[in-house]
């Protein structure tokens, strides 16, 4: 019974990440200029910071930030 809640736990857990994933890009899409370079900044600070190559977290975490970022370039109309 507690595998169950667990896998039930993290497939809701899951299906809110995607959810969120969505929302972001569809808030970037519409988003001017500077929140997306605030993006890119962000990105940029968290690979230079002391330890990144240690951390396949925030590897990871940053490979998903640019991938949300170019995802919402499908959906922008001012850019291409």
């Amino acid at each position: 019974m507690r595998r169950c809640f667990r896998t039930s736990t993290l497939v809701r857990l899951r299906i809110r990440v995607i959810a969120l994933e969505n929302l972001v890009i569809a808030l970037l899409a519409r988003a001017p200029v500077q929140p997306l370079d605030l993006v890119r900044e962000m990105a940029a600070d968290m690979t230079q910071s002391p330890g990144f190559l240690d951390d396949r977290m925030t590897v990871r975490a940053v490979d998903e930030m640019l991938l949300l970022l170019e995802r919402s370039g499908h959906f922008r109309t001012d850019a291409g």
